[in-house]
């Protein structure tokens, strides 16, 4: 508690929390603000009624979005995510933006203004989807007459003005609060969402407090091995060679460069799941049902395809993020070596074969989270919500955010020479200042 209590104490942190628990406040209120000629309390009667509702809350069990709430904030940050992986993706094949992406500061500068750009005709494509699957929906009958083009027109820009709002108030976060501020975004619309969830899972089924202890436990569980697999890094030793000028020796000196297992963090993933989009709409319509049928959330068609692709991914990502050759030059320019290991070719083959070793461990654990919410839909017959929220992207998510909120804080306070927010030595409360 001592250091909760010093970090209240601390006056720039206090304000960065603050203002971070503020800007989040304000876009919660955005889920509470209909779209225009929209009755909100119609449309979560529709919702539950349809079965559209378990495709709608798995996607905002990923991404923290209201899709199927007919608000303003419906679509979230989804568009910018989008645009964000499409830019990371490119600045690894167009020569252009990869010159661009290592120009320090200003290049950055420059990519993620791209990636604003891009968000906007993104969030127009992906407000039609709303439009159709939520206003216009025959079993929502919000709109039984259907909607003029106007009007359409209407709920286009103003999704599309509720996602660039989203994206400021992430931005004035990530400067002026504490933690990146999309993160911490998609983390409190999955956090949100998770309370109604569950008490309404729970209380449709007579074992409702039995399963609940048997999904806490397992959550638990969970939990710790998504930590210990999120830290878990293999530290290679780099040498730094020796300097002499003069009769001053300069370097010699020896860091590591860390190597994580979950180097792709929740990419694969994603990946993965948008492929499985395809079989899964063409199974719903006549004369594919037995598409429909092989690919099965709960079979091994399934479960075995969507385990190989999570794998495929996630070895595809990090080959494109982390480039062996790339990292042995720059150590070699820079009189760096491997001990034991010869500068150049070796030092990359070294890299690549470590790599690839931990790149294994670390998409089999990608793989068993991921497949674990259709395990327990098709064995437990749990509720598909509570499922997503036990695996996947969204528990990915949350304690990844939630880990690198704990290192901020940590690092601000070792900065201002108090204990460590994770160490275990008690704290005073004298203030010492540097």
């Amino acid at each position: 508690m001592d250091k909760f209590l010093t970090i209240l104490r601390v006056p720039e942190l206090r304000s960065k929390l603050i203002t971070t628990f503020v800007l989040l406040f304000i876009y919660r209120l955005g889920f509470h603000i209909p779209l225009p000629g929209i009755d909100l309390e119609q449309v979560a009667v529709a919702a539950n009624k349809a079965d559209e509702n378990a495709l709608f809350g798995i996607m905002n069990a990923f991404t923290g979005a209201g899709v199927g709430q007919a608000v303003l904030f419906s679509l979230g940050v989804m568009p910018y995510i989008s645009a964000s992986i499409i830019f990371s993706l490119l600045t690894k094949v167009v020569p252009s933006l990869e010159a661009l992406s290592k120009e320090g500061a200003a290049g950055q500068k420059k990519i993620s203004q791209l990636t604003r750009l891009a968000t906007v005709p993104i969030c127009l494509l992906q407000s039609v989807f709303v439009v159709q699957a939520v206003i216009y929906n025959p079993s929502f009958n919000l709109m039984p007459d259907g909607g003029s083009l106007f009007y359409t027109l209407t709920i286009m820009l103003a999704l599309t003005a509720g996602t660039i709002f989203i994206m400021w108030v992430g931005e004035q976060i990530t400067e002026y609060g504490m933690g990146n501020g999309v993160s911490l975004i998609i983390m409190a619309g999955i956090i949100a969402n998770l309370p109604s969830t569950v008490t309404k899972a729970f209380s449709m089924r007579e074992d409702g407090h039995q399963l609940a202890v048997t999904l806490g436990l397992m959550w638990i569980l969970i939990v710790i091995v998504v930590v210990y697999l999120t830290r878990g890094q293999r530290r290679i030793p780099i040498q730094q060679a020796k300097l002499t000028r003069g009769r001053k020796v300069m370097g010699g000196q020896r860091h590591y460069l860390p190597l994580k297992v979950n180097q792709a963090g929740v990419m694969p993933i994603i990946f993965a799941s948008a492929l499985f989009i395809v079989p899964n709409v063409l199974g719903s319509m006549p004369g594919f049902g037995w598409l429909g049928n092989a690919f099965n959330h709960s079979g091994f068609v399934y479960l075995a395809s969507y385990t190989a692709m999570i794998i495929f991914f996630s070895f595809m990502w990090t080959r494109l993020m982390f480039q062996p050759d790339e990292i042995a030059t720059n150590l070699k320019e820079n009189g760096s070596f491997i001990p034991g290991i010869r500068p150049g070719k070796a030092t990359s083959e070294y890299l690549s074969f470590v790599l690839d070793r931990i790149t294994l461990a670390g998409s089999v654990f990608l793989a068993v989270i991921a497949v674990m919410p259709n395990i327990l839909i098709g064995n437990l017959r749990v509720d598909p919500m509570i499922a997503y929220f036990l695996g996947g992207t969204s528990i990915l998510i949350v304690v990844g955010v939630a880990l690198d909120m704990v290192d901020r804080v940590n690092a601000q306070l070792v900065m201002r020479n108090y204990d460590g927010f994770m160490k275990g030595s008690k704290s005073s409360w004298t203030k010492k200042r540097t």
